[in-house]
């Protein structure tokens, strides 16, 4: 156990020393996070899935659209977020069809969220923004990307003043799971604003959240 210890410091180690951005992007598996939100407790539908009316709230983070402050506009069928977020960062559901649904997706549940085409229109699922707001303040997260097809995927992190800690372009999301560590280890991500430009929309799954003190 001391070995594997070691070896998660000296990991979380060099990742840091390689990064000078205030969020880094790191391997989810190297982070030892206590808590994951999988939406498998969530009612879920085939195809265009289950539609959220407003805010979905599960232990731990709730999830909507944008937070308040903040603009909606179309970049295609995709959704575009500008603005800044007010104080304290509270979020906002999507218009009406242009939320969130949950979709049992290759045996699991996932959150879509819903592009300005609507409902249950297949050129809007998953082309829509997704906000979520934790519980507490974290200093590490990770998440899950489903059913990308190598489009682009931004990442905005929040605190909760509404301050924007950075916004990050991922890599070309597949079916992949990024992690992100705070470079000074302060534990302030409130929040975390995702959209794309995926030919095929993206979904959201496994959030993982709470970075094991004992390893801090």
């Amino acid at each position: 156990m001391r070995l594997s210890l070691t070896l998660i410091f000296i990991t979380l180690g060099r990742m840091a020393a390689a990064c000078e951005t205030p969020i880094c992007l790191v391997d989810p598996d190297a982070l030892t996070l206590t808590r994951i939100i999988t939406f498998e407790d969530t009612r879920a539908g085939l195809g265009p899935g289950h539609i959220v009316q407003g805010l979905l709230v599960l232990d731990g983070a709730s999830f909507g659209e944008r937070f308040a402050g903040q603009t909606l506009t179309a970049n295609g069928d995709h959704d575009e977020v500008t603005g800044l977020a007010l104080s304290p960062l509270t979020l906002m559901p999507g218009a009406e069809g242009q939320n969130l649904s949950v979709v049992y997706f290759l045996g699991n549940n996932v959150l879509n969220g819903y592009g300005v085409a609507g409902f249950p229109k297949r050129n809007a699922q998953g082309e829509g923004a997704i906000a979520f707001l934790f519980d507490d303040d974290q200093s590490a997260l990770s998440f899950q990307i489903r059913g990308g097809e190598e489009g682009a995927a931004q990442a905005v992190f929040y605190q909760r003043s509404g301050q924007e800690i950075m916004r990050m372009v991922l890599p070309p999301a597949g079916e992949s799971a990024f992690g992100f560590i705070r470079l000074t280890g302060e534990a302030d991500i409130a929040g975390v604003l995702i959209t794309n430009t995926d030919p095929q929309g993206l979904a959201l799954d496994n959030i993982r959240f709470e970075k094991n003190l004992e390893l801090s």
